[in-house]
């Protein structure tokens, strides 16, 4: 096609966001036999400056995302190309997601220094580094005695900081590494031991519907995969009945099993020792109100577990 729509893709500027939104460019190019072209417009985010401290330090969620959606509220970009754990709950008044592309491995990955390939294996006392709520409360369920450290940055730089010997280990998303081409370096963890953020694995694509040309729309609609919508939908639904406001350890995940739908969820106390999990299923036909539906039973479930209060974490 000689003149195809240049689409304006807004995205974070690290390594790892920026392959994601090249796979959502070229999906589109695909998708529209050319009609439809992308151009990566990178957006330094406010949580991309904070290398050394936590999220709920700075504001919690939308650290990542507040640059690119005012990008797209302004016109200045025409989709907002997200990791969706890092989607804020309520989306900003006019937006929407409107793809969800096919899900990667929603599995945390560990890596550690030397020959050691499991939490459980690391030494007495032994240094982790995340920054991570979930991460950090999950590990020490398994691992109290463990001496946990921020490490913030993109999946290199925490890398780096690990072989310069600032932890004896720390996690990372396995959707992340495999897009890098680094999954090799990791240990996957089986969602049983290590259940994930909500919206693990999954690229989020947004924009405000009512600025998009009908090709575009066209475009966006055969990038999204079902089922990756429908455990979005669930995982979201549970985060927001929590309230997850990145100052509480909360994890969701559903996966298809045995011909049907399974949700799990669960908040931990911020030293791993408390831990309130539920889990519910549904039928394949769920619709989307369903799964919705679904997903703030479930964390009501978890709540009323928990005696109404979730325990947060303090400033530090």
């Amino acid at each position: 096609m000689s003149n195809p729509q240049i689409i304006r893709i807004g995205t974070r500027g690290s390594p790892l966001a920026l392959y994601q939104a090249s796979l959502v460019s070229q999906a589109l190019h695909d998708a529209s036999a050319g009609g439809l072209q992308g151009e990566i417009v990178p957006f330094t985010t406010k949580g991309d400056q904070l290398t050394t401290e936590r999220l709920i330090n700075s504001g919690g969620k939308g650290l990542f995302t507040r640059e690119i959606d005012r990008a797209v509220d302004q016109g200045e970009v025409d989709i907002a190309v997200h990791s969706l754990k890092d989607v804020p709950s309520l989306m900003p008044d006019g937006q929407a997601i409107l793809a969800y592309p096919d899900r990667a491995d929603a599995r945390d990955g560990f890596i550690a220094q030397g020959s050691v390939t499991a939490l459980q294996d690391l030494p007495p006392g032994a240094t982790l580094g995340t920054a991570s709520l979930r991460r950090e409360a999950q590990a020490l369920a398994l691992r109290p005695d463990l001496n946990v450290i921020p490490f913030r940055g993109s999946v290199e730089t925490r890398l780096k900081k690990l072989e310069d010997g600032l932890a004896d280990a720390t996690f990372l998303a396995m959707a992340g590494l495999a897009r890098l081409g680094l999954a090799d370096l990791a240990n996957p963890v089986a969602v049983d031991i290590m259940l994930p953020a909500a919206g693990q694995g999954i690229i989020a694509i947004a924009a405000r519907p009512d600025a998009l040309s009908a090709q575009l729309k066209t475009g966006l609609s055969i990038l999204d995969h079902a089922p990756t919508r429908c455990a979005a939908i669930a995982e979201r639904a549970v985060l927001a009945e929590l309230d997850g406001s990145c100052r509480t350890a909360i994890a969701a995940h559903m996966l298809l099993k045995d011909g049907g739908w399974y949700l799990r969820g669960e908040v931990l106390s911020p030293n791993g020792q408390s831990r309130w999990h539920a889990e519910a299923t549904a039928l394949l036909s769920a619709t989307h109100e369903d799964l919705n539906s679904l997903g703030v039973s479930l964390g009501q479930t978890i709540r009323e577990a928990a005696g109404g209060d979730l325990p947060i974490f303090a400033d530090i």
